[in-house]
């Protein structure tokens, strides 16, 4: 890992922060991708606190331009892409007669078009690297449905299918396609209201999936983990 580049998009909060600080403990060098300067700025001031360089790109990941220009300066800045962990998304929740076309695009658009444009800028580079990999942080919710879910269960499945036929497709190319599927994490993301702490507790935490994402990163070059599940011990 040492002296590997990841871009991690999602970068300034939960799952993607988390990740980027593992990633930086393992020895890489760290592009953070997501909406809020601020938030990006504390995480690269705690990547470079760990000895790694840290580019901070404050962008709409769900925007083409944004995501062409966050991969080309990744790689100027760098000189190479080893590691896209595509972590950015959103969650709108209402039963289907009652959301909003909005909601759903914005979803969509996110959650799959700009995982999809991400990755397919990101290829190319990943490819010159020789042993690169690519990391989809889909949901539980990609496999399990629910009552409310109905938006945001269809990006998760569409994100475990894009994911599944990536593999396939890399896998000559010297590429590993990792999908992770949380359950509930403690997050703003899943908690936008108080939930109580007891509850808070028995969540998984951001670091737990970060954790599981540099154990699939981390296995020996000619194995895969393709899909990893991980959920609360005792929900």
């Amino acid at each position: 890992m040492e002296r590997k580049v990841a871009l991690v998009t999602g970068a300034g909060r939960g799952i993607g922060r988390a990740t980027a600080l593992a990633l930086a403990e393992a020895g890489c060098d760290l592009a953070i991708c997501a909406r809020t300067r601020r938030d990006l700025d504390e995480v690269a001031a705690e990547i470079r606190r760990l000895g790694r360089q840290a580019l901070v790109y404050s962008g709409d990941m769900s925007r083409e331009e944004d995501i062409r220009d966050c991969v080309e300066r990744t790689v100027s800045e760098f000189g190479r892409l080893d590691i896209l962990v595509n972590n950015a998304g959103i969650g709108r929740f209402h039963k289907i007669i009652d959301m909003t076309t909005d909601d759903w695009d914005r979803m969509f658009g996110l959650n799959v078009r700009g995982l999809f444009l991400m990755t397919r800028e990101a290829l190319p580079h990943l490819r010159r690297s020789g042993e690169a990999v690519v990391v989809n942080v889909a949901s539980l919710a990609g496999k399990n449905t629910f009552v409310g879910g109905g938006g945001y269960a269809a990006t998760k499945h569409a994100v475990v299918a894009f994911s599944r036929c990536l593999m396939l497709e890399e896998r000559g190319h010297g590429i590993r396609v990792f999908t992770i599927c949380p359950g509930s994490v403690d997050t703003d993301f899943f908690f936008a209201s108080e939930p109580g702490e007891e509850k808070r507790q028995r969540s998984l935490q951001p670091e737990d999936v970060a954790a599981g994402i540099l154990f699939m990163i981390t296995q020996p070059e000619r194995a895969m983990v393709s899909e990893m599940d991980i959920r609360p011990s005792n929900p």
